[in-house]
């Protein structure tokens, strides 16, 4: 069963065929990343012009590396919710179109299940797990009980772990993304030599808080440049990334361990960080617990994830018709028949 990918959630225009939700027979992807560097982060009017210009093109190109028309694809697989909601209109809207014209079945696919499903075409992994999952916009601890079964065990209350890496990057004067700015320096830098608060949540043991964590390396940052004191920015890239993760990896042993799961996924854009991926590592083999990752290529936003997800949706009979529409925001619990 073939499936098309098309995924517009952010600044990525990206179409893919996948095959039974684990061969990639193509992944093509177009980004407008050059342009918002130059104004250190996403501009959604211009991500939205963009994927309208871009969309034809990628799919069409997807089509043919996979050696495929549309009379071979079993459906159309979309992001629906969430992201920018200017981006994910032109994907739904494309992917509606291109759907009725051909008489294909439409599958509308949650973008975080989708980071989730990048584990699918990287490995043999299968549900049920425990994902820890970690990017610019959203970061989670999901109970994953099936394909499309998902229960929140924890997230943010505030600041997604991604936003705040990118936000202390800026801050710091490094290239957009600042998250993966960070990673490239830290590894010459002294994680000690700066210490951050540890973020206290009220509530659930298992959320997370990353407000007050950026705030306070921006203050660093200011304080020192108030007092005319030089900054090591290796130093201070390499101790807030350590915070950052300490706090991802420190929840997600916790949940883990009161849960019962000896199977443990990450994904998402941060999945790509290698702190994060060495400390995940660490955690596993201390338990001697699995640990998947996705392979580098698929940790970013991509079409194949949302394929190899659109698979078991499609499986699972979740299918749209002409009304689908797009949402800034979304559960990932949330099935699109119950919205």
């Amino acid at each position: 069963m073939k499936i098309l990918g098309i995924e517009s959630s952010c600044d990525e225009t990206a179409a893919a065929v996948v095959e039974d939700g684990r061969k990639v027979l193509s992944n093509v992807i177009a980004t407008s990343l050059e342009e918002h560097k130059l104004y250190g982060g996403v501009v959604p009017e211009i991500a939205s012009r963009r994927h309208a210009e871009s969309i034809s093109g990628v799919v069409k190109e997807a089509l043919e590396q996979a050696n495929c028309t549309m009379a071979d694809i079993d459906a159309v697989a979309v992001t629906y919710a969430p992201g920018l909601i200017g981006a994910l209109l032109v994907g739904v809207n494309f992917a509606k179109g291109l759907a009725l014209a051909t008489d294909t079945p439409l599958v509308p696919v949650h973008h975080i299940r989708g980071h989730i499903a990048s584990n699918y075409i990287s490995s043999d992994v299968e549900p049920p797990f425990l994902c820890l999952i970690v990017s610019g916009g959203h970061s989670h601890i999901v109970a994953v009980k099936s394909y499309t079964d998902f229960e929140i065990i924890g997230k943010t209350r505030d600041d997604a772990a991604g936003e705040a890496l990118d936000k202390a990057g800026r801050t710091m004067g490094l290239e957009y993304p600042g998250g993966v700015s960070i990673d490239k320096i830290s590894s010459q830098g002294d994680e000690n030599a700066f210490k951050f608060p540890k973020p206290k949540v009220s509530g659930s043991p298992y959320d997370f808080s990353f407000s007050g964590l950026k705030t306070a390396v921006i203050n660093t940052i200011h304080n020192a440049q108030q007092k005319g004191e030089p900054i090591d920015n290796a130093d201070l890239a390499a101790s807030f990334q350590k915070s950052v993760v300490d706090c991802l990896i420190t929840n997600l042993e916790k949940a883990a361990l009161e849960k019962n799961f000896n199977k443990i996924v990450i994904a998402g854009g941060v999945s790509a960080n290698s702190k994060l991926r060495a400390q995940a590592q660490g955690l596993c083999k201390k338990y001697n617990w699995s640990l998947y990752l996705p392979e580098l290529k698929y940790c970013g936003d991509n079409a194949a994830m949302i394929a190899s997800q659109g698979y078991y949706e499609f499986v699972n009979g979740e299918m749209a018709d002409e009304s689908l529409n797009a949402y800034a925001t979304m559960p990932i619990d949330k099935n699109y028949k119950t919205i």
